[in-house]
């Protein structure tokens, strides 16, 4: 269903299905054009650079490509190939707005990768993590653990890498892990590994305080805040009807699936797809059914949020250019949103 880029925000309250009663329905107001989005194969992050020059992460494609202010010219930064200053089998994908540089995930060979490009696609850095990629967490198709963790500040990454001993590891420009900290939670399964590094697993991200927030994955859903030093200031279980029917489902066993054709992992589904913070400080956590819960600064839930387009989108990610919009893949739509 084709939209009027400009169209008047609507806000309404209305049933869905196993929802709350004050689910907030919110109406694309923009975004780009179905003709310019037909030409992506699977445009799973949709992003904007501080000089007005849009982003997208094609997973399916494995390429990023540049559109540009006028939202009609396409061009491909980065092509499919496992060399350095290409991607493939690409995971995840950010973007920093002081440089305009962006880092991209991928796991050639099953091994992950990060590499950061300038806004012309030329690569500026990259490393390789040491061992082989086990893909703990998968939504649909994507790797939602490890590299498929990224958040990029321009100065470092962050990623949730369990193996490393805490729920967060800063990684410099080079590769090197800095600090890492978030003690694990309690699984109930810390004698079976994987199981328990898996309900570890999760989204690191920066606030606009300094600090840190990490939302969990899978399991039992919750949030922590840490500060800018890493020490904990407070955590909250993410709740609420539209959680129910997952959480009164979790199983208590897991089955496996094969990893690598040698060995097998749990076999273990999230209830969160992915996380976003905006401008104003505000945590929004994207549930696995299409619902989305935003939490202030003090982790106090404020709204729930579906997003309509054509139909309700199940987001894959979600990005603040300022106070005011959203921009939301796939689909590459956007929302005002304050």
């Amino acid at each position: 269903m084709l939209f009027l880029l400009g169209a008047v925000l609507a806000m309404c309250v209305i049933a869905i299905p196993n929802a709350s009663e004050h689910v907030e329905i919110l109406n694309a107001t923009g975004g780009l054009s179905p003709h310019v989005v037909g030409q992506f194969r699977q445009p799973s992050v949709f992003q904007q650079t501080s000089n007005g020059l849009y982003l997208i992460f094609d997973r399916r494609g494995h390429r990023i490509y540049r559109v540009e202010r006028d939202r009609e010219t396409v061009t491909a930064l980065v092509e499919i190939g496992s060399e350095l200053g290409r991607i493939v089998g690409a995971r995840s994908f950010d973007l920093d707005e002081n440089t305009n540089r962006f880092a991209v995930a991928d796991a050639p060979n099953g091994r992950e990768r990060i590499q950061i490009f300038d806004i012309d696609g030329s690569p500026v850095r990259n490393f390789t993590l040491p061992g082989r990629a086990r893909p703990r967490i998968t939504f649909d198709d994507s790797v939602l653990s490890g590299v498929g963790t990224v958040e990029f500040t321009g100065r470092e990454i962050l990623m949730n890498q369990p193996e490393l001993g805490g729920l967060i590891t800063r990684f410099s420009l080079r590769g090197t892990p800095f600090h890492t900290f978030g003690v694990f939670r309690d699984t109930g399964h810390e004698a079976e590994r994987d199981v328990h590094l898996a309900l570890n697993s999760g989204i690191p991200l920066t606030s606009n305080d300094g600090g840190f927030y990490f939302v969990f994955h899978a399991g039992v859903p919750l949030l922590r805040k840490y500060d800018a030093s890493g020490e904990f200031l407070f955590e909250r279980r993410i709740q609420g009807v539209e959680l129910d029917p997952i959480v009164n489902t979790l199983p208590t066993q897991w089955s496996h699936r094969s990893s690598d054709g040698a060995s097998e992992i749990p076999l273990i589904r999230p209830s969160v797809r992915t996380a976003a913070v905006d401008r104003n400080n505000n945590l929004w956590v994207v549930l696995t059914t299409p619902f989305i819960y935003v939490y202030d600064s003090d982790g106090e839930k404020i709204r729930t949020i579906s997003l309509r387009a054509a139909g309700l989108l199940q987001p894959s990610s979600l990005f603040f250019p300022d106070n005011t919009r959203m921009l939301v893949a796939p689909g590459c739509f956007e929302f005002k949103v304050w």
